[in-house]
């Protein structure tokens, strides 16, 4: 490795690494939000879950024989309109006791004893004298956990109830019992319990642990809420009573008193309270000194649903709310919004400088027309805020090229690019941004990973890094996805921190990014090392034949050698006991062709043949017989989820590629317009030879290529710390083998003889979990430093060496 250690290369900001926060896996209720009572307004709905009524994680209780009768209402009695519904208990308790309990999240509720807790809640009677009610802390067998708490309700309005417990016992099965006795009616609502202790001692706070996670990290911005929650759903306002349940994220439905808040369906199939809410956002973003970087919605959806909403006057009012958010974030304290975030806490602005439109919309133009409207009109009133547009949900492809082209075209400052993909990718991607244009649009890596929580992913992350950082100039910020998962809560892996209602643990994901984060130097000092030396294998595999959201008829399957040896053949005259199902679809010989007739099943796949299998032609006769695509023939199949697939007439018949599978992620080879025909027969025809691959349709050749990206497994990167001067030497060697290395500093600095050294070490599949970390840095130091010297860099690590520097004079 040499090393211009007197050199400069791209300057690095402090905001280049940061954190993506969205609300999926429980992220937020249940999560960094630290309230302990789930559906603590009874607002639950089938709509966020099908399984939800407005009682879950609710259950009546009674204490000394009380009985009575619960149910959640909504009527003119409401506590207001953004919160509907409320708990009806109907007492017939006598000396007795009757009321409910919440479980919580995961397990129950976590108490500590001697630790204190908030408790609060809205209630009315229509008992003249006022109802007794017992507010306790307690196991599921109900014993006590706490001392009681003892309130009197009176009156016939809401009123707001608060005190404090203690807990006296610790438990994670805690439950939260609210009960009265006597009889009449008693109506609850937004039955709330805090820790006391939260990050900063914030009201309405956040879980410490959590938070403090996300702070050692040092980022250098938040980006919030979304993600598909942005633009997933209606882009409609909430209008009480017939609002729509499942709507984008919307910052005004989620400031003001948390009771007032309007409830919402997550895309990810729970509710969100928006007891987190933009205040909240901007108050971490602060509290752990990083940048806010807000997401709105554009008003063409993405994630799958793929809608454009054409309605000019909303158009209007979601522009105009987001100079309204600019001014909630920057405004004086003269000004609407300014006085509204003065009114919640906070008069100094916060600083807002970076905003961005939309998230992962996949219609090009649709999306960027909106886009335009939404920066002209921030420019217009805040020209210093920079607008970030994106480029869809992919790392390359036709929707990919597409906004690019639009966002050059218009000199946008600055585009999202997201993409989740194999390690085996990132390996082979460490030079993606060096072709960049430096003149053009900046990059925002707003969501990336590796699509595994294990070492070896984080190495092929870190690996990645380098990268990121030596084009700094291109890319000025970076976040890892997703940021939080509860474990008993999961919808998307991997995730940086884990959690569930006890612990939080750092992934090999949240190590790596930590040691780059907090170590990132001030520019790029220039460096290069010698590649490990590598031979390409041939393409090997077997063969599959697929449908998605299609049912199909396929024929006349034939294998053959490079030297036109046969390998395989099926016309289908007789049983399909050559192919191997994957159990989805409904595969059936008729009429002497392979049917797949499930209109409805995706990724339907049949493999056949040998997985050695290399240098050979592939031929197919399919025709689509119904539904929404068209067919899908596999090559070089190696096992479950790793091939090559020749998806036609694929997103809805708008496109036709070759997508490489690996380890769960896609990689487009290539791609072109081409859609297919219902009843029409198509011959397919696929060469592969060596890592070059021949695509025909029909006998034209439809395109092809070479998949020869080397994965190199040993990358660095040099930075500069100039408050210390030391040279920050950052390697990873992702291999099983050491890489003993000759370091060249050159003769232009003076370097200090010992480094301080931060490694992470492990096998590629150690996973950190609750019960155990095996990933975790270990420092040292290292006494053998001079401008020449040779260091020795484990087997499957991340390195980084610290070096005392001075340039000679």
């Amino acid at each position: 490795m040499t090393v211009d250690a007197a050199g400069r290369g791209a300057s690095i900001d402090r905001s280049m690494y940061g954190v993506f926060f969205e609300d999926i896996n429980r992220a937020a209720d249940g999560g960094l939000y630290a309230e302990l009572v789930q559906n603590r307004s009874f607002e639950y709905d089938k709509a966020d879950n099908a399984s939800y009524t407005p009682l879950t994680s609710w259950a009546p209780t009674s204490l000394g024989g009380g009985t009575g009768k619960a149910q959640v209402v909504d009527d003119e009695r409401r506590l207001n309109e953004r919160n509907r519904h409320y708990l009806q208990l109907e007492l017939n308790a006598g000396d007795g006791e009757y009321g409910v309990a919440n479980a919580g999240y995961n397990s129950g509720i976590r108490v500590e004893s001697g630790k204190q807790y908030d408790f609060s809640m809205f209630a009315r009677t229509d008992q003249a004298g006022g109802v007794p009610v017992t507010v306790a802390l307690t196991d599921p067998a109900g014993k006590g956990l706490a001392e009681p708490l003892r309130v009197r309700v009176r009156g016939d309005g809401w009123v707001k109830y608060t005190g404090t417990i203690r807990g006296r016992a610790s438990s994670t099965l805690g439950r939260l019992a609210v009960t009265a006795s006597g009889t009449g009616t008693l109506r609850l609502d937004m039955v709330s319990l805090f820790p006391r202790d939260t990050f900063n001692n914030r009201p309405n706070g956040l879980r410490p642990d959590l938070a403090e996670k996300v702070a050692a990290l040092k980022p250098g911005f938040v980006r919030f809420p979304g993600g598909c929650l942005v633009n997933t759903g209606s882009h409609r306002a909430y209008e009480a009573p017939d609002w729509d349940r499942r709507r984008s994220f919307q910052w005004k439905d989620t400031i003001g008193p948390v009771e007032q808040r309007a409830t919402n369906a997550n895309f990810w199939g729970y509710n969100q309270s928006y007891g987190l809410g933009y205040y909240e956002y901007f108050q971490f973003a602060q509290d752990i000194g990083a940048m806010p970087l807000p997401v709105v919605p554009a008003l063409v959806t993405g994630c799958g649903e793929n809608r454009v909403t054409d309605d000019p006057a909303l158009l209007r009012r979601h522009i105009q709310d987001t100079l309204d958010l600019i001014e909630f974030a920057n405004g004086p304290v003269t000004s609407t919004w300014g006085r509204k975030r003065a009114e919640m806490g906070h008069p100094a602005p916060f600083g807002l400088t970076h905003l961005e439109v939309g998230n992962e919309e996949n219609l090009p133009a649709e999306f960027f027309a909106r886009f335009t409207e939404f920066r002209a009109a921030i420019a217009a009133k805040y020209p210093d805020v920079t607008v970030i547009s994106n480029s869809g949900p992919d790392d390359s492809g036709g929707t990919f090229d597409r906004l690019w082209e639009l966002n050059r075209a218009a000199k946008v400052g600055m585009v999202d690019e997201h993409y989740y993909n194999s390690p085996q990718w990132f390996l082979q991607n460490n030079q993606r941004y060096d072709s960049y244009d430096r003149n053009g649009p900046k990059v925002f890596l707003g969501e990336y990973a590796s699509l595994d929580n294990r070492f070896g992913n984080a190495l092929a992350e870190a690996a990645y890094m380098t990268g990121l950082e030596r084009n700094a100039d291109v890319v000025k910020l970076a976040s890892y996805a997703p940021l939080l998962a509860n474990t008993d809560y999961v919808q998307w892996r991997p995730d940086m921190i884990w959690f569930d209602n006890q612990r939080s643990w750092g992934s090999a994901s949240y190590e790596t990014q930590k040691l780059f984060m907090t170590n990132v130097g001030d520019h790029v000092v220039p460096s290069k090392a010698s590649a490990t030396p590598s031979a390409a294998a041939p393409i090997t595999g077997a063969i599959g034949l697929s449908t998605w959201a299609t049912s199909a008829a396929y024929d006349d399957v034939k294998v053959t050698g490079a030297d036109g040896s046969p390998l395989f053949a099926d016309d289908f005259s007789g049983g399909d006991s050559r192919w191997t199902k994957s159990g989805r679809g409904s595969w059936s010989i008729v009429n002497g062709a392979y049917v797949q007739s499930d209109q409805a099943a995706e990724d339907t796949m049949v493999t056949a043949g040998d997985p050695a299998w290399n240098n050979y032609d592939l031929s197919v006769k399919a025709t689509k017989t119904a539904g929404r695509e068209g067919f899908l023939v596999a090559f070089g199949g190696k096992g479950t989820g790793n091939r090559y697939w020749w998806n036609l007439g694929g997103w809805n018949n708008t496109l036709s590629a070759v997508e490489k599978k690996e380890g769960g992620a896609g990689e487009i080879m290539a791609q072109d317009g081409t859609r297919i025909e219902t009843g029409r027969q198509y011959d397919i025809r696929v060469e592969v030879r060596g890592r070059q691959v021949s695509l025909f349709l029909d006998g034209k050749r439809w395109g092809g290529f070479t998949d020869d990206k080397v994965a190199e497994p040993f990358r660095q990167v040099v930075t500069r710390d100039t408050k210390t001067g030391d040279l920050i030497v950052k390697v990873v060697n992702a291999q099983n083998a050491d890489a003993r290395t000759r370091i060249d500093l050159g003769t232009r600095v003076r370097v200090g003889s010992t480094a301080r050294v931060t490694t992470l070490q492990g096998l590629p599949d150690d996973v950190n979990t609750a019960y155990t970390r095996p990933i975790q840095p270990r420092e040292s130091r290292f006494s053998g430093v001079a401008n020449t010297f040779s260091y020795t860099f484990p087997a499957n690590s991340v390195t980084f060496l610290r070096i005392p520097a001075r340039e000679r004079n």
